[in-house]
């Protein structure tokens, strides 16, 4: 596995534990089909589903791992928010969208930003 891929799912790691200590219950990681993937399928145990970006970045050259969703990626996340509802078939009254932002140094500690209702 890439050093890339592997920061990836360390990220996303910690972005799963995040947002379980605020009170959400993860349904699904990583879940793919062949238009992408969606990192993490969230509840709040009432009635709305969160799905969650995960961007980890070592540095910020680029801009902050939260910057890093583009509008074209918001467009393909929607979609992919559809096709998983209509793939499970469950029902929500509230689908929202988060990112998570995890900035994590090659000789520090990750730094989490967490962005509810993004876009």
């Amino acid at each position: 596995m890439a050093a890339k891929d592997v920061l990836g799912r360390r990220g996303e790691d910690l972005a799963a534990e995040f947002l379980e200590s605020l009170g959400l219950v993860v349904l699904s990681r990583n879940w793919r089909c062949r238009e992408g993937e969606l990192d993490i399928v969230a509840t709040d145990r009432v009635d709305t589903l969160v799905i969650c970006e995960v961007k980890t970045r070592t540095g910020t050259g680029f801009g902050t791992p939260v910057e890093a969703v583009t509008y074209a990626k918001r467009r393909r996340l929607r979609r992919l928010a559809q096709l998983w509802l209509s793939q499970t078939g469950l029902r929500h009254a509230t689908v929202r969208f988060d990112v998570v932002g995890v900035l994590w140094p090659p000789d520090a500690g990750p730094e989490i930003v967490h962005v509810p209702e993004a876009f």
